[in-house]
């Protein structure tokens, strides 16, 4: 079967957590799904934090599971860490959450939709949308493919148009190491989308070889472990690893203060709205001045990586600031750096501009789902990721659309 002369039911656009679960749920529903990404090394990277769910996320997970999705089932077969979240308040505010292990949750992820009927798979970069009139009708590669489908959802992430700040150096890319997505904003913006920019942030990643853990206090996983999925596919875990907790204090505040004037983040470079709950290190700093210290949570990549993820200190400082002021957190004394922590800033699109079942209002038959949405957090983009694929499905299949 040639791309060329093949129209897919579904084409997915990306293969972040949205794009992946939105593959194998229209795959799963009958519908001949074909999921392009630009690298298929990453499907379902874990860009910022290892970690799924937390307060307000967990039960999205579990959502999802019932829902037929695969997250849950991914975060029980490669979680390092679980933990049950406000055990100490009512069970409604109870909220899990599981550490990762990064390179095993990408690979189970991959291993999982290869497995799953009716879904193909291409690397390319999309960077154009084909219509007919006001319906779409397919997509455009980087190498000049046009691939024929009777519905798209793009789930683009942070790559449209995305620029990357350390301090004053920008350069174009989705995520660290990896370019930016040209052409698909503008093809929309031609069809009367509004568009926004949005900003987000991630922290250094670390040598955790080069830390002193009994400077911290140790943050162990449950006793006993339970588990995302519902299915018996699943069990919890019997060994885990543990995480860190450290704080700044007013050294390590002083010193980020002397780079809040070059940080893009803080000092206005960068004027895109960014997500409440994922402050950077300077914004809580300035908004928070009467405070002489904030967590820092020390946590593993996995169980055979020596990475570890600065979990509170998210920053677009310069990377000399960067380097001065972590060194004066307790246990960091002598870190080594893997990659300095950065900010990334990405076209959207307010969802106003969408039906309630995730199809927009101006072209149909193309579903948006995930950050493009203005979301943040692999949690939300995979539940919107499976609905849009049902709908595209559904929609395929001339039946009634699933509405939130």
């Amino acid at each position: 079967m040639s791309l060329f002369n093949t129209t897919y039911d579904v084409i997915v656009v990306g293969g972040g957590h949205a794009g992946s679960e939105a593959a194998a749920a229209s795959a799963n529903m009958g519908a001949h799904t074909l999921l392009i990404t630009m690298n298929l090394q990453n499907i379902a990277q874990m860009s910022c934090n290892p970690a799924m769910g937390g307060i307000a996320k967990g039960q999205i997970v579990r959502e999802i599971d019932a829902l037929g999705g695969y997250s849950g089932i991914v975060t029980d077969k490669t979680a390092i860490q679980f933990k049950m979240l406000n055990k100490s308040k009512g069970p409604a505010m109870w909220s899990p959450r599981a550490q990762s292990d990064r390179m095993q949750f990408a690979d189970c992820w991959r291993t999982m939709l290869e497995q799953t009927e009716n879904l193909d798979f291409y690397q390319d970069s999309v960077n154009g949308l084909l219509f007919d009139g006001d319906t779409i009708t397919g997509v455009k590669t980087a190498l000049g493919l046009e691939i024929k489908a009777k519905t798209v959802i793009v789930t683009a992430g942070t790559f449209l148009n995305g620029l990357i700040h350390i301090g004053e150096k920008t350069f174009g890319g989705g995520r660290a190491g990896e370019g930016a997505s040209t052409g698909i904003t503008e093809d929309l913006v031609d069809k009367g989308f509004e568009a926004g920019r949005m900003k987000t942030g991630t922290p250094p990643r670390v040598d955790g070889r080069s830390l002193d853990y009994s400077k911290m206090t140790e943050q162990p996983g449950d006793d006993n472990p339970e588990k995302f999925s519902y299915l018996p596919v699943t069990k919890p875990l019997t060994k885990q690893r543990s995480c860190y907790l450290t704080y700044t204090n007013p050294e390590v505040h002083d010193l980020l203060r002397e780079g809040f004037d070059r940080s893009p983040m803080f000092n206005g470079r960068i004027k895109s709205t960014g997500p409440r709950y994922c402050p950077s290190v300077e914004d809580k700093i300035n908004r928070f001045a009467e405070k002489e210290r904030h967590q820092v949570f020390v946590e593993p990549e996995g169980w055979n990586t020596v990475e570890i993820y600065v979990n509170g200190f998210s920053t677009s400082l310069p990377e000399d600031i960067q380097d001065k002021a972590i060194r004066s957190i307790p246990g960091f004394e002598n870190v080594k750096f893997f990659r300095y922590g950065y900010a990334i800033e990405y076209d959207y699109f307010p969802p106003t501009q969408l039906k309630h079942n995730l199809e927009t209002k101006l072209i149909n038959n193309l579903f948006f789902a995930g950050q493009i949405n203005g979301t943040t957090g692999y949690e939300e983009a995979a539940a919107q990721g499976l609905m849009a694929g049902v709908n595209a499905a559904l929609k395929v299949q001339e039946k009634e659309c699933l509405s939130f």
